[in-house]
This record gives structure tokens, sequence and C-alpha cells, in this order.
């Protein structure tokens, strides 16, 4: 049966598909349950919860039946819809990546505040028992974050007017800041300071809505719900190369783990998948709302998707190698999510570097799994085969999850990040693999 958190209790992590529960959260009980297994403790974050939760589609729509005839009506490869006006007010229901954990490093940063970045790093050197708070006059309006792969201690920040690029310096090793760029920040903490060392500024002043590094950290993909194209940026030269085809209000941009393939998805639900060699594409249709997360496997060979309509995820599978376009579409069937939640839909997902945990966020749903987060085990064959481990509880009264991410440094398992509603940022060791000790 699936771990089900009581009310009033709080999931503290995972243990070999048993999820943890207690009453409230201490450092002992985390040592005592998973930090004896993993060699480290991750102690619960405050926060002002400032920026909105997500806001619901109309609740008069009804999801559509689940299977795979379902499906693949909703989602069908071949010619575009004619374009109509965009609702921007659907922004809040896309899964923007509001939290992110350096790949390499115990380093978590989240958005804690509208115009503000924090940091947390958990790391042996001492340095991480403060807070870093980062803020600059051209950081408005923060929408997503994410490190930038192989780069140290790089992170980019995409708000309003073009995306922030801050970097740590250390004493006897300070970043390199672009010429014309003011690098003054509010950032505490001791042994490392962080300066704004370059500014991508976008057209027109746009909101960027929509960012994602190349996995060897050379390139950074931007789009705004504002714009008509997305932009590929040359980060060491600081330019930037618009991928036009007629594009517009952008949602979401993933690149693939390889590198080989990039998804583009749009608010009137169509969506393209690209090759980088030559950055040609092949576009895709819905009518089951438009793509509210998207998540690559461990190989970049196939992709997973949510979408604003439907209780069921769409995984394309590639048929071929890079850079093939051939493609198809496979349902992926999470059944508990009705005859458990009652949920009106799929709101967010996360799927770890292992490609062993998914988790799910759900719309809605009745007084009992109202707020809560779905984990599930996956098998990878030629099919997805999930399989639902319990569901995560955060703290407080009516805690709803904001953003979460997945860490996956650790051997034992991944660790999952969750900002909650209630201004707490909680990580969940997932162990997997509790024989092997640290």
């Amino acid at each position: 049966m699936p771990s089900f958190p009581q009310p009033g209790s709080v999931t503290v992590c995972e243990i070999n598909r048993n999820l943890i529960t207690a009453e409230s959260l201490s450092d002992d009980q985390a040592k005592e349950t998973y930090g004896k297994i993993i060699g480290a403790v991750f102690s619960p974050i405050s926060y002002q919860a400032e920026y909105p939760a997500p806001i619901s589609p109309d609740r008069g729509v009804e999801p559509p039946v689940s299977g795979l005839r379902k499906l693949l009506k909703a989602v069908s490869y071949g010619p575009l819809k004619s374009l109509g006006h965009t609702d921007v007010k659907l922004l809040p229901n896309v899964d923007l990546r509001c939290l992110s954990w350096h790949q390499k490093k115990d380093i978590l940063a989240f958005v804690s505040a509208p115009n503000q970045i924090t940091i947390r790093d958990y790391g042996d050197s001492g340095e991480g028992k403060d807070l870093c708070i980062l803020s600059n006059e051209l950081q408005r309006d923060v929408k997503l974050l994410e490190w930038r792969p192989n780069a140290g201690k790089t992170l980019s920040v995409a708000c309003k007017g073009g995306v922030c690029i801050w970097a740590a310096s250390y004493p006897g090793n300070t970043a390199c800041v672009r010429p014309g760029v003011n690098s003054g920040s509010l950032s505490r903490g001791s042994g490392v300071r962080w300066s704004l060392v370059d500014f991508l500024r976008s057209q027109q002043d746009e909101q960027i809505s929509a960012l994602s590094w190349s996995p060897d950290g050379r390139y950074v993909a931007t789009a705004s719900y504002e714009g008509s194209s997305f932009t590929i940026w040359d980060v060491a030269k600081g330019e930037g190369t618009p991928i036009r085809r007629g594009l517009g209000s952008i949602s979401l941009l993933k690149w693939s783990p390889t590198g080989d393939y990039f998804f583009a998805a749009k608010f009137d639900g169509t969506f393209y998948l690209w090759e980088t060699n030559t950055w040609t594409s092949e576009p895709w249709s819905s009518t089951s709302g438009f793509v509210t997360g998207a998540a690559w496997d461990p190989d970049g060979r196939m992709i997973v998707i949510a979408f604003s309509e439907s209780l069921t995820l769409g995984s394309i599978h590639f048929a071929t190698k890079p850079p093939s376009l051939d493609a198809h579409l496979l349902p992926v069937e999470l059944p508990e999510l009705k005859s458990l939640t009652n949920s009106g839909g799929i709101e967010k997902i996360a799927w770890d570097a292992s490609g062993e945990r998914l988790a799910v966020s759900y719309k809605d749903g009745n007084e009992l799994y109202k707020g809560l987060i779905a984990i599930y085990d996956i098998k990878r064959a030629t099919l997805i085969t999930p399989s639902l481990i319990g569901f995560i509880r955060g703290p407080g009264d009516d805690s709803k999850p904001l953003t979460f991410s997945f860490h996956d440094k650790y051997k034992q398992g991944p660790l999952l990040s969750v900002c909650w509603s209630t201004g707490i940022c909680i990580t969940y060791p997932l162990v997997i693999r509790s024989h092997l000790l640290a």
C-alpha cells in the first residue's frame, strides 16, 4: 500500500519505498532517520512566501479520460493549429524552476521574494551556516533560476529585462565582471561573496519566463511569453542568437542531458522537438491544454510531459539516434491521482537524474489528499512504468507545494527539495540504496 501521511504529521524522508513521518521536524530526528545513512542533515529554511501560489484553472473544465486512444487524440504529430490570443495569466500554472540544486555541490538556491534569491550552502566548509541573499537593481520580478553546469558556483536568474548571472568570489579569487555591469549586491554569508558578473539583456525589456542551460554550460536558452522567438546565448561572449520560425508566447524550454535535443512549448498547446546539430525541428500540437511541465530521462532519449487539462502524462520516445527527430508518443498512466485524490489534473513534475523517482503535484484534490506530493518509483524499459510509493505532506495547515526540484549527488538516492506555501523550504532524502553507507 502507498504511504499516506496523516493530517497533522510531516514527512521526513523515504527509506526503501517507505515514507517516514513525524509530528514535527528536527535535526535530531533527521540524524536518526537518514543522517546516519547519507552522512548529512538538511535543516529546513524559513522564508517569507511572498510570491503567489499557482492559480488553478477553471474548475468547470473536465479532465480528459485516461487511455492511449484519448492521449493520442489529444497530442498529435502534425500541422499546427492557428494561433489565438495568449492569456499570460496562465504563466503561474507552468512549472517554473524557482528552486535549483548545484549539480556537484550541496548548494541550494530558490526564489524567496519577487526580486530576491536565497542561497544555502550545506557543505562541510562551514560557510553555509548563514543564508546568502542576492538582490540587485537589475534583478526585477524573478521568474526562475538555474545553476550553470561546469562553471563552479555560477547561478543564472531569469527576470524582467534579461538574465542575471551571479558568481561566487573568495579572498584572492575574485569573479570576473563584464564591463558595464553594476556588480553591487546585497549578499551576506561568511567566506564567500556573490557578485553579479553579467546581465544578458532581453529585447525590448521583455520578461524572461523560460530558461535552460546546455549540459556543457556553454550556452543558455531564454525566452519570453511576450516575444516571438527564443534566444541561444554564447555566455562567454555575451552574444545571443534569436531562433525565430514564427514562434511566440513560449512557456517552457528544456535542453536534453546529452545536448542533442531541445524542447520548447507554447501557451497555445503546441510544442517543438529540436535537434541541435542543424537546429531543425518538428512541431506537435495538443488539445489537452498547454504543456505545464517536462522532464528528460537521464539518457536524453525520451521526455515526459504534463498537460494542463490531463491526468495522464505523455512520454515521447526517439526511435533512432540523433540527429533524427523520428519519435512516437506513449501514455504514462497515474490512475491513483484520480482514484485516491480526486484531483483536477497534474500541476508540476520533477524526475531525478537516475530516472528512479518521479515527483508529481496536482490541482485541488479532496480534503484528505489536498496539497500533497505524490512520489513514484519509475522503471524504464520500452515503456515507462510508474509505481506509487506514497505522498509527502508539508508543514503547517493547508500547506501546498510552490516549487520543487531534485539533487542527484548522493549515491544512496536523490534529495527532493520543496518550497511550501507556509514559508518553509524542506529537503527530503529519498534513500533507495540504504545498504550503501556514506
